[in-house]
């Protein structure tokens, strides 16, 4: 079946091998399957559920998925790109999900009203997106650091005693699995993988009432966008990492990946190791601040 999919370069291994590219339509496909199958148990045995999260979530993972796939097929660019996530915010917007009164860092809880839905969360799900979307090029950025951002946020759901977690379940599987293949470089997941992730990510965040959490996960990620766009639109310049033997090293620090790299030239693995770490700490923190 691998063999029958499109095949992308692998750019950072020597000979540049071909490798199985879009492999992140199982996580929507699974996702989808998975969340419908709950919607329907607990519509169906548990009359007065409440909100349909279940089918929301699952309603935002296809949108992304589908985007993802039209960018893996157009290779749209990103000013029209960067505003595509604002649809897959519909369904959260439309079903009104999440709390209008939400916690900030130097106000308490504030009630935004109707600006949360209109306002926030299209922002929120836009800005995830794209900024998971930009981190990528190495094997296992695209899926190891969202599932770090997942295994994070369903903890402090499980703390809170929140049901919202059931959602995760299969995605949260489905995306490691991923990240194992992923990582050691037999899968690519494409844009349909890291657009469905940041949706997910986002999605979750507001249907659980955890934004908080979400954005100081989301630190190496915005980190790593603001350099990225910074010399992009103000020196029109792009990062990129060369190849000195088994190691990758860059000349310059317009990345997270190349800033690294700048510093301390590393084989690929080793240095999405150290980016996932830096996700794994920042995410350690989110699960810390909601808990104190």
């Amino acid at each position: 079946m691998l063999n029958k999919l499109p095949k992308a370069p692998d750019l950072h291994k020597p000979g540049k091998p071909l490798v199985p590219n879009g492999l992140g339509m199982v996580y929507v496909l699974a996702s989808a399957i998975y969340l419908f199958a709950l919607h329907g148990f607990q519509t169906w045995l548990l009359q007065d559920w409440g909100k349909p999260s279940a089918l929301t979530l699952a309603s935002c993972i296809l949108f992304g998925g589908f985007m993802g796939l039209l960018d893996d097929w157009a290779d749209i660019k990103w000013r029209y790109k960067a505003f595509l996530p604002i649809i897959a915010a519909l369904p959260l917007i439309v079903i009104r999900e999440g709390e209008t009164r939400m916690s900030t860092y130097f106000w308490g809880k504030v009630d935004f009203g109707l600006a949360y839905y209109f306002i926030i969360v299209p922002v929120i799900v836009a800005v995830t997106t794209n900024v998971v979307n930009q981190l990528g090029g190495l094997n296992g950025l695209e899926t190891v650091c969202p599932s770090i951002i997942l295994s994070g946020m369903l903890i402090v759901s499980i703390i809170h005693g929140r049901g919202e977690g059931i959602l995760l379940y299969v995605p949260l599987l489905v995306s490691w699995i991923l990240a194992y293949y992923n990582f050691r470089g037999r899968i690519f997941v494409g844009n349909t993988g890291s657009f469905a992730l940041g949706v997910t990510l986002a999605a979750y965040a507001i249907i659980a009432n955890i934004e908080q959490t979400l954005v100081i996960s989301l630190v190496p990620y915005i980190f790593n966008s603001a350099i990225v766009l910074a010399n992009v639109l103000l020196f029109k310049r792009r990062a990129s990492l060369i190849m000195n033997g088994l190691k990758l090293k860059a000349e310059h620090r317009r990345s997270l990946a190349t800033l690294i790299a700048y510093h301390h030239p590393a084989t690929e693995r080793k240095l999405v190791a150290l980016i996932s770490l830096l996700f794994a700490i920042t995410t350690s923190i989110a699960i810390y601040v909601s808990i104190i």
